[in-house]
C-alpha cells in the first residue's frame, strides 16, 4: 500500500479545493492525508486544457500536478452537455461566449448563461433535457521523482505513474432563466427533479447529487485504497 503525507488538487481555485475537501473529509481523515491546492506551487505554470474529451483534460492536469510536485495529484474536467446541442457547450462550456461575452462587461458566467439560454429560446421545455459531466483524475508520481509516494519499506514500481478516471454525471432540464445564487458556471440554470436549479440548493445538498460529487466520491474509494 501506498502512503504519502499530501495529495495536491490541481487547481488554483480555493473554492475547489476548499469544496473537495468537504467531498473528501472522511477519506482524509481515515488516511491521514492533507489536500493542497496549486497556490501551495506558485511557481508552477497553468496547464493548457488541450484535450478533447473531460477526461484527457483531467489527466493532462493531473499528470502535470504529479510530476511537477512528487505528490499524488487529482484533477478533474467539468462542463455542461445539452441534449439538442449534441453535447455542447462540452468541453467548452468554461469559455462557450468567447471574448465577446466578456467584451460586454458581463462577468464570464452571465455571458456564458445568456448566451445558452438564447440559443436555446425556441426550444420547448419537453426537449430541454441536459446534464453536468465531471471526470475525475488521480495520477501516481513516477518513482523517479524525488518526493515519490512509497509503500511501507520500500518503493512501490508496479504503482508509480498509474492513472485513474472516474465519471459522475447530474441530469435535470434547462430553465428559461437562471435561479438561485448558491452556486456558478450553469448551476442556475439546471433543473432538478425536485422543481430547483443546482443553485438553489445549499452546498450539503449539491455535494449530494452534484456530478464533481459523484465522480470524486468513486475515485475516493480509490484514493483510500491506493494512500490510505
Amino acid at each position: 500500500m501506498v502512503s504519502a503525507r499530501r495529495i495536491v488538487l490541481a487547481t488554483r481555485n480555493p473554492g475547489k479545493v476548499g469544496e473537495l475537501r468537504d467531498i473528501l473529509a472522511d477519506v482524509l481523515d481515515r488516511s491521514g492525508l492533507e489536500l493542497v491546492g496549486l497556490d501551495a506551487f506558485p511557481e508552477l505554470d497553468d496547464v493548457v486544457e488541450s484535450g478533447v474529451t473531460f477526461a484527457q483534460n483531467a489527466l493532462l492536469k493531473a499528470r502535470y500536478a504529479a510530476a511537477a510536485t512528487g505528490l499524488p495529484a487529482l484533477a478533474d474536467d467539468s462542463g455542461l452537455a445539452v441534449d439538442v446541442l449534441h453535447g455542447a457547450p462540452g468541453i467548452f462550456s468554461a469559455r462557450w461566449s468567447g471574448p465577446l461575452g466578456e467584451a460586454t462587461g458581463r462577468t464570464k458566467d452571465e455571458a456564458n448563461n445568456d448566451l445558452l439560454l438564447a440559443q436555446l429560446a425556441d426550444v420547448p421545455d419537453e426537449h430541454r433535457g441536459a446534464e453536468f459531466v465531471c471526470a475525475a483524475a488521480l495520477v501516481l508520481p513516477d518513482a523517479r521523482t524525488p518526493d515519490a509516494v512509497v509503500a511501507a519499506g520500500g518503493t512501490a514500481p508496479q504503482l508509480a505513474g498509474s492513472e485513474w478516471v472516474r465519471e459522475g454525471r447530474c441530469r435535470g432540464v434547462l430553465a428559461r432563466e437562471p435561479r438561485g445564487t448558491n452556486g456558478f458556471g450553469y448551476d442556475p440554470l439546471l433543473v432538478r427533479p425536485d422543481g430547483r436549479t443546482l443553485a438553489e440548493h445549499t452546498s450539503e445538498e449539491k455535494h449530494a447529487i452534484s456530478h464533481r460529487g459523484e465522480a470524486f466520491r468513486v475515485l475516493a474509494v480509490d484514493v483510500e485504497n491506493l494512500l490510505g
